[in-house]
């Protein structure tokens, strides 16, 4: 008879320390779920060294509503070269898609969210979500047709619906996010999803900027290393894989304005943020019309019920939480 698994991390509910399974529903909140998913990530000995200040923010001149909503609504031209190397590599990088003063503006706003909700974050690693219902500037952002045409382009769909938007504000001396891939986070059940990481400063290599993996076949490069969810044992069977077969992978820093599209099969990670001062970034995830939730969701999946409340496994995603933000068919 094999040992049961025991509770090597003390961030799960006694249920699901009490196997290894994954296909149990996750049972406490979004927070609780980045506290635990960061756990499992594998850090060096360069998350201990003292942490670098670096210089006071830069100001910019902050938009009135009417300019931001102008940014935001007008249309950025893709190139057919930059369509086709999102869909070739996964994912792409893209400079001075808005603007430092909107930028300042919404770093200004999530500090003013993440303030207020204190003690609740319990993280180095804080996350909200679905902060666009109750938020006026965040939905201006989320909703931002800019944004929402150039996914509905790289997609390659005619109608691109929300999933939720997502505030990452990765503390100082907080570690590494661990290798992984949306399409095991996201209960969707179509390759067509995407998600926007917008920084709200510049992010150096030392504050942690994203990191992607090139290819839209990894999955099957790693499909043998089975997920844990109790260590790092997953995150580190990868970056062996990834260092063995030479996967090439771009973890340059970003600029302020600059902003990055992932696919939902690309593989990315982060660095750990070895500053002092608090790395902060929006993410929306859109997905294209007709879509549907996938028939056995998971605890990776965290609280999805939220997002796509009154939704049973193979349903339509349809809920007002998940507007179509862009079409390209007349008379929509």
């Amino acid at each position: 008879m094999s040992t049961p698994q025991t509770n090597t991390n003390t961030f799960l509910s006694s249920e699901h320390a009490s196997s290894n399974d994954i296909q149990q529903q996750w049972d406490q909140n979004n927070q609780q779920w980045w506290d635990w998913y960061m756990s499992l990530a594998e850090n060096s000995a360069e998350t201990q060294t003292d942490l670098v200040t670096l210089p006071e923010l830069p100001s910019h001149p902050i938009p009135d509503p009417e300019t931001m909503r102008r940014e935001l609504d007008q249309a950025f031209e893709l190139s057919t070269e930059q369509i086709e190397s999102f869909r070739n590599h996964s994912f792409i990088k893209l400079k001075d898609v808005l603007s430092p003063g909107l930028l300042t503006l919404m770093r200004q706003e999530l500090a003013s969210l993440l303030n207020a909700a204190g003690d609740h974050l319990g993280s180095r690693f804080g996350s909200l979500e679905m902060m666009w219902p109750e938020n006026e500037m965040i939905r201006a952002l989320v909703f931002s047709k800019r944004l929402a045409r150039m996914a509905a382009e790289l997609l390659g769909v005619d109608k691109i619906r929300l999933y939720h938007d997502n505030a990452l504000s990765k503390q100082p001396g907080c570690g590494r996010t661990p290798w992984h891939y949306d399409g095991h986070h996201f209960p969707i059940a179509t390759r067509d999803v995407c998600t926007v990481w917008i920084p709200l400063q510049a992010i150096p290599l030392n504050m942690g900027p994203l990191g992607f993996a090139h290819g839209m076949d990894l999955v099957d490069v790693v499909a043998d290393i089975p997920f844990n969810k109790f260590d790092t044992s997953y995150d580190a069977r990868i970056i062996k894989r990834f260092r063995d077969r030479n996967i090439r992978i771009n973890s340059s820093p970003f600029d302020l304005g600059e902003i990055s599209f992932h696919h939902n099969y690309n593989f990315h990670t982060a660095g750990g943020n070895l500053t002092t001062t608090p790395r902060m970034v929006l993410a929306t995830t859109y997905f294209g019309d007709g879509a549907r939730v996938i028939d056995a969701p998971h605890m990776v999946n965290g609280d999805w019920q939220r997002f796509m409340p009154g939704l049973e496994p193979g349903d339509v995603i349809d809920t007002p939480n998940n507007p179509i933000l862009y079409s390209n068919v007349s008379g929509t």
